[in-house]
């Protein structure tokens, strides 16, 4: 490695790998720093969900175009990466939510996604182990999932056409002029530094427009065939998006494994790490509510993580300038904040940020500009707002 290198990631969740990747592929000398292990914090603590979401028209350019990264990367994938193409089922449980299935079936197919509406016998046929009196659904059949740890160890260590190197259990103390400052004194000097570590970037530039979501997930004991896509209550969509309070809705996701992993929970009062019984059992009854036979199998263990969600719904990806102050770094770029739906995104926001970070524009398939940090130096201090019809995403 270089003694300065080119640029510094701090982070190596999904996104952070998925960034270095990208920036070493294009040639570049990538050192990333992260303060635990590869793909910990919340990219180990959530689903692994790869979703096509449409609640804005920026939310479905970016999801889209980095599901088809990943089905274009899933036969390079082994057995631990866990990538599974088991598709997205959501589930109406009345009248309103099927009309509401309907209009977002018309629109997906329209932006040219796979995506079929199912009846009533449809969805029993699909997942018999659901409740019986179930409307109908949508099912997109391209969504997936994986183990998104074990894909940021594995982009970490595929080879580049520059350099890529990785220091785990490095704790970055701040960013200054010259690039990064370990809390041991140690001084890293960097082209360009690039903050992808969640929420703890606010550690190292304050007044970003994020604040922590805490979430639940529940996993049972091995029960193949139970469940064969990942299931959503079409319900999901108001509570992923409210803007204060605690809310829970049903997602349940099959493992390769043959166990289930269950959700979720939404929580804006509470950054305390550990499990609450009241939430969790609440996000338990109402998965029982679609799982009848939930009750009756064994969990295993229950979690927590927070998802970094920035106040308009859309992840910073791009120059930090305006968060900077003079002590930073001149080159200093956010890849964060992108809630719930930081696996599925990974891929397209290492695309985005090498593309703008060393000029190659011809790799981009979708206007930058939405997710650019610079949207809130004109209205950083505007009240939050919730996001319009969905999401899903990789949860916790």
């Amino acid at each position: 490695m270089a003694s300065c290198p080119d640029v510094i990631v701090v982070g190596a969740g999904i996104v952070g790998a998925a960034c270095a990747y990208e920036l070493a592929q294009q040639g570049a000398d990538v050192l990333v720093l992260e303060r635990a292990g590869v793909g910990g914090g919340v990219s180990a603590a959530g689903m692994g969900h790869l979703v096509v979401m449409d609640d804005s028209p920026a939310e479905f350019a970016l999801s889209a175009w980095s599901r088809e990264l990943w089905l274009d990367l899933a036969p390079r994938l082994g057995e631990r990466e866990a990538f599974v193409r088991c598709g997205t089922l959501w589930v109406a449980a009345d009248d309103e939510e099927l009309a509401l299935a309907q209009t977002r079936q018309q629109a997906l197919v329209s932006q040219g996604v796979a995506c079929s509406m199912l009846d009533a016998q449809q969805v029993r046929e699909a997942e018999p182990a659901l409740r019986r009196d179930l409307q109908g659904g949508m099912l997109i059949p391209d969504d997936g999932v994986v183990y998104a740890p074990a894909v940021a160890a594995w982009l970490l260590a595929q080879p580049v056409k520059g350099r890529l190197t990785c220091r785990p259990q490095t704790q970055v103390a701040r960013v200054d002029r010259a690039g990064v400052v370990l809390a041991d004194g140690e001084t890293l000097a960097a082209g360009a530094v690039l903050i992808a570590n969640g929420l703890q970037a606010a550690e190292l530039l304050s007044g970003l427009p994020m604040q922590a979501k805490k979430g639940h997930l529940l996993i049972t004991d091995r029960y193949p065939g139970t469940v064969r896509h990942q299931v959503l209550e079409l319900g999901y969509i108001k509570s992923a998006h409210n803007a204060t309070g605690t809310s829970v809705a049903f997602n349940v996701q099959p493992r390769p494994t043959g166990q289930l992993l269950i959700g979720s929970s939404r929580q804006f009062d509470s950054l305390d790490p550990a499990v609450e019984p009241a939430i969790l059992a609440r996000m338990l009854r109402r998965a029982a509510e679609y799982l009848p036979e939930l009750p009756s199998l064994n969990a295993i263990r229950a979690w927590t993580g927070f998802r970094p969600a920035t106040t308009d719904g859309l992840p910073l990806i791009g120059p930090a300038a305006q968060f900077a102050d003079d002590a930073s770094h001149p080159s200093t770029w956010l890849a964060t904040g992108h809630e719930g739906l930081g696996v599925t995104t990974a891929l397209a926001t290492g695309k985005l940020i090498a593309a703008q970070m060393l000029g190659v524009p011809d790799i981009l398939r979708i206007d930058a500009s939405p997710y650019l940090p610079a949207r809130f130096s004109t209205y950083a201090a505007a009240p939050a707002t919730t996001r319009g019809a969905s999401t899903g995403a990789t949860h916790v």
